[in-house]
């Protein structure tokens, strides 16, 4: 199987399944010489796992990380740093009713047709549970951006119907949570989308003319599960724009060359231009229900089923730190790439 690794000078590369025996990466090309703080690796984890809400799965793993090489008294070596988090909660009898159904809007048939093979339980590769790597490999990367003045920071702009504010005004919060629970109490589920910014970004990241920036973060993103759209800067909006709207002008500051507006959205050509990064990611309902659906079994019958198991009613609070991550990664390798910083790190 290909398609396990991300990046170029700077790779993630994960594997394991939701209910096998671990999950875990590889991040090869991370700058020697850098202090890592483990606790903040653990952390951007904690925010990911399961088990933190009535809206999230309930499955109840520690999600502890391991590191197994790349690290020597605290600090990064220039090795592959590889790690590892064990699974201890696994459940796959939840799954034996699943072993010959496709479930709608799952990779169960599309997988099936592909290797002539899968793991049902829980997804396997497919699963969500492999972002717990990306979380990973995406703290070690906000370490190095925050030696570079690069800060990312993922917040919730919508759920349902429920358009949400940066400071979170002119929405009630208990009527969100009043929706939610809606949602659950009748097996259903709900998306959302999350909003994005980078600042601090020199200007000068992306490679034209397939490494665009822009089209890094999109790839990024759209290979987060549930994620079903990007867009950056104007993003839409910008289609019913005239041009004389949307140009991003040009002024001289005491010596610094900025735009008076940003509806680039910090990316020109591909390559960053020193203003902030923002983009929005859209998340599909998730697909498993706790009701009866319609579908087909691997003989092509027609059968009735529940989902069953701990799944979460609305995957956007727990996908926060995942977007971020997967930010981080696309930041840090193209920095790498473009200052060449993948030798060491000197302070």
């Amino acid at each position: 199987m290909s398609g396990n690794s991300f990046g170029k000078a700077l790779v993630l590369t994960t594997f394991g399944e939701s209910h096998g025996v671990a999950v875990g990466g590889v991040l090869d090309g991370f700058p020697a010489n850098l202090e890592i703080s483990l606790a903040f690796v653990q952390d951007e984890l904690d925010r990911r796992r399961p088990g933190g809400a009535f809206f999230s799965s309930p499955r109840p793993e520690e999600d502890k990380l391991e590191i197994l090489s790349g690290l020597f008294e605290g600090k990064s070596t220039g090795a592959p740093i590889a790690f590892i988090v064990f699974n201890h909660q696994q459940k796959p009898s939840d799954y034996d009713h699943l072993r010959d159904v496709f479930r709608p809007s799952h990779a169960d048939y599309s997988w099936q047709q592909k290797y002539g093979i899968r793991d049902p339980r829980g997804g396997g590769r497919s699963s969500a549970r492999e972002t717990l790597a990306r979380v990973a490999g995406g703290a070690f990367a906000k370490i190095f951006l925050l030696t570079k003045n690069i800060h990312i920071k993922a917040s919730i702009s919508q759920i349902g119907q429920f358009q949400i504010q940066d400071d979170a005004s002119g929405i009630d919060q208990p009527e969100i949570i009043s929706f939610l629970e809606q949602i659950k109490a009748g097996g259903d589920t709900i998306g959302g989308v999350i909003s994005c910014t980078i600042t601090g970004v020199p200007a000068g990241l992306g490679e034209p003319v397939f490494d665009k920036l822009h089209a890094d973060l999109g790839k990024a993103m759209l290979s987060i599960n549930a994620v079903k759209g990007f867009e950056y800067g104007s993003g839409f909006n910008g289609a019913s724009m005239r041009g004389s709207e949307h140009n991003d002008r040009f002024v001289n500051e005491k010596g610094v060359i900025k735009t008076l507006t940003n509806n680039s959205g910090g990316i020109q050509g591909g390559i960053s231009n020193g203003a902030d990064i923002f983009f929005r990611v859209a998340f599909k309902p998730v697909s498993t229900l706790m009701q009866d659906q319609v579908t087909v079994n691997a003989s092509g019958d027609s059968v009735i089923f529940q989902g069953k198991g701990r799944h979460d009613v609305c995957v956007v609070p727990r996908a926060l730190p995942i977007v971020e991550a997967m930010a981080a990664l696309v930041m840090a390798d193209h920095l790498i790439r473009n200052r060449g910083e993948s030798n060491r790190v000197t302070k």
